[in-house]
């Protein structure tokens, strides 16, 4: 079990614009404040990863993502239904979800976590948090908090230290209004 102590740590970093690593349902993310232009912009130059890719918001429960999700009801009824793996829904956005998060499209990425840490992450930060996954392009995903400090060393300001889920691959992404898989999990 995780020391309460670190999440509220990791929540007021997030809160404050910083970076912070954490276990996830298969590897660990990397998070950041969605709505928070300069940490996702540090988040994404860490990452050597495109502006143009979108990221995907980690949430606790649908009750965290008004303004970020404008979902019809048949979207609404993907991003809540049960699946049997981790799954990330495209959903048409709201008004909070900028470009920086979306990529400029008018659809955002978003998952209801069932992993504690994550989920527990996502309500002491007060909302939903940027996650994807803790490596550099072109690399494989860190599966450790050891792995973390091994990629990113102190660009990354907390490592909430836990343990992945039981899954091997990050979630797998569908269309939420068509329920088209985009990348398998």
């Amino acid at each position: 079990m995780w020391q309460r102590a670190a999440l509220h740590r990791a929540a007021a970093v997030i809160r404050s614009g910083g970076l912070v690593a954490y276990p996830t349902e298969a590897v660990y993310g990397l998070g950041c404040d969605p709505g928070n232009a300069r940490a996702v912009h540090r988040l994404l130059t860490l990452k050597q990863r495109s502006p143009r890719a979108g990221l995907i918001l980690l949430a606790a429960t649908v009750e965290q993502l008004p303004g970020w999700i404008n979902p019809s009801e048949v979207e609404l009824r993907a991003l809540m239904g049960d699946t049997a793996v981790p799954t990330t829904w495209i959903v048409h956005a709201g008004p909070l979800a900028a470009d920086w998060i979306t990529g400029g499209r008018p659809e955002v990425a978003v998952r209801l976590s069932r992993h504690a840490l994550a989920s527990a992450l996502c309500l002491a930060s007060g909302g939903p948090v940027v996650s994807t996954s803790a490596n550099r392009r072109g690399r494989p995903p860190a599966r450790s908090a050891t792995a973390v400090r091994s990629a990113f060393g102190t660009a990354v300001d907390l490592v909430l230290g836990g343990r992945t889920g039981r899954w091997t691959r990050p979630s797998e992404i569908r269309v939420a209004a068509t329920g088209q898989r985009l990348r398998a999990g």
